[in-house]
C-alpha cells in the first residue's frame, strides 16, 4: 500500500519538523506556528526519525486520528518500511492545486527567493510567471529587479565597504613604501555612479534571466483576488488579473521609520536611500542598534563622513554579546561616535537647512541636542504585506509582526499558496537563505522532492569597519540551552599579519569557539572578529553544518600565514583563565 494512498483526501495534512526554523537552537517536539495556530481539520505528523519511530505519534486538529488511520500507521510502522515511507509522506504534494490556470507557479515579488524559485521551477519546464513592483520610498528613490539584497543591501553595502576599506589601505600603504600624497580625499559622487552602474547591469542581468528561461516578468503590483487569483496594478492603475495553480509571496520587507518622533519621515531617509545618494550626506545621525546601522556607520566613517550613531539599547541584539562589544569598541577607535541609551523624540529644519535633532538621554532622563545634515533610521524592517489582501484569501500573518507563517514546507495556511524570504516569519532575513528556500520549494513542487530548508548553523557576517563572522550558536545560546557546566569556550586574541607593519591596533581581533564539554566535544558555534571574516567563516561554516568535533580541529593543518590558521590553534579556554593572547607567528 503506498504512502500517498493511506492520506490522500486528508486536509491540511502536514510534517512537522523536530527543529525549530526561528533560530539555530535545536527544539524537542516543535510545533509550527500553523499547527499552534488551529489550522482546522488537518492532520499532523511528528516525524521523530524513521523506522520504528516513524508515525509513532499521530493526531489531528481537532483530536485524536481514527482507529482505521491508527491501525494503517501501526500496520506501515510495522512492516520494516518507516525510512522510504517517510519520505514517501514528504515528498507528497501539499495543496498542489489542479485545474485551468494559466501559470503552473506565479512569484509575487522579484527578490532573491523568488527570483530562484522562478527559475528552478521553469527549469522543470513549468509556466511560470514573477510580478514585481517596487514603490518609491518616501524620498523617492527607486530601482529595478532584484530586490533589496541587489538594489539597497547586500551588493552596494559590500562595495561600499570595499571603499572604505580602500581609504584604509591607504593610510597604510606609505608604512609599505608606498608614496601617497596626504591628506586623502574620497570622491562620493564617483564612487556612487559606478556602485550604481553595477547595480542595474545586475537589474538588466535579472531580466535576461528571466528571458533566458522562459519566465514571464510582470512589472506589475499584486493583491489577491481569490485563491488562485492575483490582481496586478500597473503604476497608472490599470488592471490585469493573472490565475495559477501555485502561488509563491516573496514580497521581502522595507525600513520602518519611526512611529513616535515628529519629523522622522518628513526629514529623514533609510537604508533605501543611503545607497542611491549622488552627494555626500555630510554629518550623518544613524539611529538604530542592528546590523544595518553598524555597518552603514561604519563604511560612512570610513569615507571621512562626520557619523555618530544613536543606540537605544544593546547593540546586535541576537548576536552573541561579548563579539557585539568588541565590534563596537573597535568603531569608536575607528571614529565612529556613539550616543548610549538615547532616544530621539524630534528632528525639525532651522533656517540653514541644518536638521536639529531631539532626544532623550535614558539614563539621566535630560533631553539634549544636536545639528545634522543627515539623518538616517535604521531601527528595524516591516514586511510587505498590507496591499496583497491576504486576509481575503486567508494566509495567516503573525500579529505582532505581520509575516506570514509558514511551516517546514514554507507553506501558508492556504494549500497552494507559499511564503519564502523576509516576508516569512521566524526565518532569518539573509539572502543565501531565501534562495536555498526557494529553490527546494520548486523542488518539491515540481520535481518530486522531499527535502526541506535547514535553518540550523546558517553562517553570517556583519560588514563593519572589523568585520564580525559567525556560525552556530552564541555563548548565550549555549549557555541557555546546555548549561554554563556543559559547554567549553576556546578562545584567542590575535595579531592579522597585516596589521603590523602599519602598527594598527588588533585588540579586538578575536575568536571564539563554543563547544559542548564532554568526551566528543562538538563544535556548537564558531565566532570571528578581524579582516575578511566572511571569508573566513564559510569554510568552517560547512565542518560545523556536519557536526565537526573540537579534536577534529587540533587535526586540520592550517595555512600558514592566514588570519584564518588561527581558528585551526584554539588551545585556551575561558575557564582556565589563562592568558588568550596569541604570541609569536
Amino acid at each position: 500500500m503506498s504512502w500517498s494512498r493511506v492520506f490522500s483526501g486528508v486536509p491540511g495534512a502536514s510534517a512537522v519538523s523536530p527543529a525549530d526554523p526561528r533560530s539555530c537552537r535545536p527544539r524537542q517536539g516543535y510545533r509550527s506556528p500553523l499547527q499552534d495556530g488551529g489550522r482546522a481539520g488537518g492532520v499532523r505528523l511528528l516525524c521523530r526519525g524513521s523506522g520504528p519511530e516513524l508515525g509513532s505519534r499521530f493526531e489531528s486538529a481537532a483530536g485524536p486520528v481514527s482507529s482505521v488511520m491508527a491501525a494503517a500507521l501501526r500496520a506501515l510502522r510495522g512492516s520494516g518500511r518507516g525510512a522510504p515511507l517517510r519520505r514517501a509522506w514528504l515528498a507528497a504534494p501539499r495543496g498542489l492545486a489542479t485545474g485551468n490556470h494559466e501559470y503552473d507557479l506565479l512569484v509575487i515579488g522579484g527578490g532573491s527567493g523568488g527570483l530562484a524559485c522562478a527559475k528552478e521551477a521553469a527549469h522543470f519546464g513549468k509556466k511560470v510567471a514573477v510580478m514585481d513592483y517596487v514603490d518609491p520610498s518616501p524620498k523617492g528613490t527607486k530601482w529595478g529587479l532584484g530586490g533589496t539584497c541587489v538594489n539597497v543591501g547586500c551588493i552596494p553595502k559590500k562595495l561600499i565597504h570595499q571603499a572604505a576599506l580602500f581609504g584604509g589601505a591607504l593610510k597604510d600603504a606609505s608604512h609599505y613604501g608606498w608614496n601617497v600624497p596626504h591628506p586623502i580625499h574620497h570622491d562620493w559622487s564617483k564612487m556612487a555612479k559606478a556602485v550604481q552602474n553595477y547595480v542595474k547591469s545586475l537589474n538588466w542581468g535579472h531580466r535576461v534571466q528571466l528571458q533566458d528561461r522562459n519566465v514571464k516578468y510582470l512589472n506589475l503590483k499584486g493583491k489577491f483576488v481569490d485563491k488562485h487569483t492575483v490582481c496586478g496594478l500597473t503604476k497608472s492603475g490599470k488592471e490585469s488579473r493573472i490565475t495559477a495553480s501555485n502561488i509563491v509571496i516573496a514580497t521581502g520587507g522595507r525600513p520602518q521609520y519611526p512611529a513616535n518622533v515628529r519629523g522622522a519621515k518628513e526629514y529623514g531617509i533609510t537604508s533605501d536611500d543611503i545607497f542611491w545618494m549622488k552627494d555626500p550626506p555630510g554629518k550623518t545621525l544613524v539611529v538604530g542598534a542592528s546590523y544595518v546601522s553598524l555597518e552603514c556607520a561604519g563604511f560612512l566613517t570610513g569615507l571621512g563622513v562626520d557619523t555618530t550613531a544613536m543606540v537605544r539599547s544593546i547593540p546586535l541584539r541576537g548576536f552573541d554579546q561579548q563579539m557585539a562589544a568588541l565590534v563596537t569598541d573597535y568603531m569608536t577607535s575607528y571614529g565612529t561616535k556613539f550616543l548610549r541609551k538615547c532616544t530621539p523624540t524630534r528632528v525639525q529644519k532651522d533656517k540653514a537647512g541644518k536638521l536639529l535633532v531631539t532626544w532623550r538621554n535614558l539614563d539621566s532622563g535630560a533631553e539634549e541636542v544636536g545639528t545634522f545634515d543627515t539623518v538616517m533610521w535604521a531601527v528595524g524592517r516591516a514586511p510587505e504585506t498590507k496591499f496583497l489582501n491576504l486576509e481575503k484569501v486567508g494566509v495567516r500573518t503573525d500579529p505582532s509582526s505581520g509575516k506570514i507563517i509558514v511551516d517546514a514546507f514554507e507553506a501558508t495556511s492556504i494549500p497552494h499558496i507559499y511564503a519564502v524570504g523576509d516576508i516569512t516569519e521566524g526565518r532569518p532575513e539573509l539572502t543565501p537563505t531565501a534562495i536555498v528556500a526557494g529553490k527546494l520549494l520548486a523542488q518539491r513542487l515540481f520535481n518530486d522532492s522531499s527535502e526541506t530548508m535547514d535553518y540550523d548553523n546558517v553562517p553570517t557576517t556583519v560588514f563593519t569597519p572589523l568585520e564580525y563572522g559567525c556560525v552556530g550558536l552564541s555563548e548565550e545560546e549555549a549557555i541557555e540551552h546546555h548549561g554554563e557546566d556543559n559547554i567549553e569556550v576556546y578562545h584567542a586574541y590575535y595579531k592579522p599579519l597585516e596589521f603590523t607593519v602599519a602598527g594598527r591596533d588588533s585588540s579586538q581581533c578575536y575568536i571564539k569557539m563554543v563547544c559542548l564539554r564532554d568526551e566528543g566535544q562538538r563544535i556548537l558555534g564558531l565566532h570571528f572578529i578581524g579582516p575578511n571574516a566572511g571569508e573566513v567563516i564559510q569554510g568552517f561554516a560547512l565542518g560545523i553544518k556536519c557536526g565537526a568535533t573540537y579534536g577534529q580541529l587540533l587535526k586540520t593543518v592550517g595555512i600558514h600565514p592566514t588570519t584564518a590558521e588561527e581558528v585551526t590553534k584554539l588551545r585556551v579556554t575561558k575557564r582556565s583563565g589563562l592568558d588568550a593572547t596569541v604570541t609569536g607567528c
